[in-house]
Order: structure tokens, then sequence, then C-alpha cells
């Protein structure tokens, strides 16, 4: 009787954690994102090979001379999960960049060629550098934004989150915020250098000035060439950057929970077959 007053105690003190939580969770939210269809969703979402490459394809042209991506390596472009490129497509990818390679029997740095295993080159040397070139901005790194990034569903909708399983934030404030950009109101007075968006999640503008335009980068699939599919695109490549393992960890997961319901399956006919005949 004890544990199970102790029990309910515990749930309803939880349940007022949470309700006082709630208010200040939702008004952490932030702007309003649109979720967005993903191929990846779900626990058995995949990845969409041909849109991984597309939007490593925007990534490359657009993105790339200002945000580096420093966890990706060349050879994670041809591995299993990833964007489909082979092996021999990820070489000539790798060749196109000039990166360090050590130093020479004087002492003096030495560049060269990259090969699969080179990580991809960032586009500053340092981050003074970077700031310089983007008027006191830091662009951040690729590698885990998808992830990093994301805009809080507020209660009660983390709940439902939990339950359907959604974990594809990232790639929706990512797309919001590349579709977002707009003319200021009347009302809004920006600071010298920055550009409304009110998809922002630390404030209404922001230092980068719209990366994407209609048209600007080629597909060869016949794929629309607008600013959305573009950013859903990229949105979709930067998800794979910072979770490449995404399909293997829901394969694994789906083989546990199997594993998981049969196990408890057989220690439930166990202890009636051993229990059933003893007096409790």
């Amino acid at each position: 009787m004890n544990t199970m007053i102790k029990s309910v105690r515990g749930a309803m003190l939880a349940l007022a954690a949470i309700a006082v939580a709630a208010p200040a969770m939702a008004a952490g939210e932030g702007p309003h994102i649109e979720r967005q269809q993903w191929s990846f969703s779900g626990p058995f979402g995949t990845y969409d090979r041909a849109q991984l490459q597309r939007g490593f394809k925007v990534y490359k042209e657009v993105c790339a001379s200002c945000h580096g991506a420093k966890f990706l390596s060349f050879r994670n472009l041809a591995q299993p999960g990833g964007p489909g490129f082979t092996e021999d497509q990820a070489k000539v990818i790798a060749a196109e960049y000039i990166v360090p390679k050590g130093v020479d029997e004087y002492g003096d740095p030495v560049e060269g060629p990259a090969v699969l295993s080179d990580r991809w080159p960032s586009p500053f040397p340092n981050e003074t550098a970077a700031r310089a070139a983007n008027g006191g901005a830091y662009p951040p790194d690729f590698s885990t934004l998808a992830k990093a990034r994301a805009v809080a569903s507020g209660f009660p909708g983390f709940v439902f989150d939990i339950f359907t399983q959604y974990q594809e934030q990232g790639p929706d404030y990512i797309y919001n915020l590349l579709t977002g950009y707009e003319e200021p109101p009347e009302d809004v007075e920006l600071l010298a250098g920055t550009y409304y968006n009110p998809k922002y999640i630390a404030g209404n503008a922001l230092a980068m000035a719209p990366p994407l335009y209609a048209d600007s980068v080629e597909y060869t699939d016949g794929t629309p060439t607008t600013v959305e599919q573009y950013a859903k695109d990229v949105s979709a490549f930067m998800m794979w950057v910072a979770e490449p393992k995404l399909e293997e960890r829901k394969n694994l997961g789906f083989r546990v929970m199997i594993f998981l319901i049969v196990f408890a399956s057989l220690l439930y006919f166990t202890k009636n077959a051993i229990w059933r005949n003893v007096d409790h």
C-alpha cells in the first residue's frame, strides 16, 4: 500500500511539474515552423538517394563557400546509407579540392588534392577570417546543424512527438529559414547588414543574405529548380550529414523491439509454467 501511495504521489508530482513547465515551454517555441514531409520520417523512414545528391550539389555550389562540414569525409559520400555515389565518383569530387598534407622536410606546409580519407575543407583558415569575410558573423559548421537547430514543439506537442517518433524539427527549421526571407514590415527597423526573416530562431533578422534563388543550381534529373526545392534538398542533405547512420539505427531499433517482445512473451509463459501450481 505504501508503495502504491508513493507511486501515485510521484505521478502527481510529475504531472504538476509538466503543468508548471508548459507555459514556459510554449512561450519558448519561437517562430511558427511548418512541418514538411520527409522520406526519412518515422520508424521506417529512409533517405532518398536522389534528394541527397541534389542536396549535396546545392551545398557544394552555394553553401560551401561559407559553411564547412568538418565531420564529413569524402569517403562518406560513397558509404552505405549515403547519397549513393560510387567510390570513383567520390574520388573525383575529392580531387577537386586542395587540402593540407602536413609539412615537408624543411617544415614548410604542404598541400595537395584531397583523397577519400580527407575531411571536407573549411572555406576559411580560422574563425577570425570567417568573421572578417562575413561582417562579423560566424557561419556555423554544417556537420551537426540539422540536429542542433530546432524550434521546440511546446506542450502538449512534444508529448505527441514522443509517441509518433517525430524527430525532424531540425530539417523543418532549416527549410523554413531558407524559404522565410521577406521584406521587413514598415514598423521594423533592421540593423545594417541584416536581412528580415521571421523564421529565424534567435530574432527576426540575421546576417546571412538569402542564399537561394530560382534556377541558380542546375538539376539534371528534371526536378524543379525552385527555392523551395533547393531548400528541401539541402535540408535533407544536412540531416544525413548530421546523422549518417539513421537507417542503420532504425533497422537495429526495429530488431531490438522484436527481440524484446519475443523475450517478454517467453518470460511470461515460463513464469506461468513454473508458478501456476504454487499457492501464493
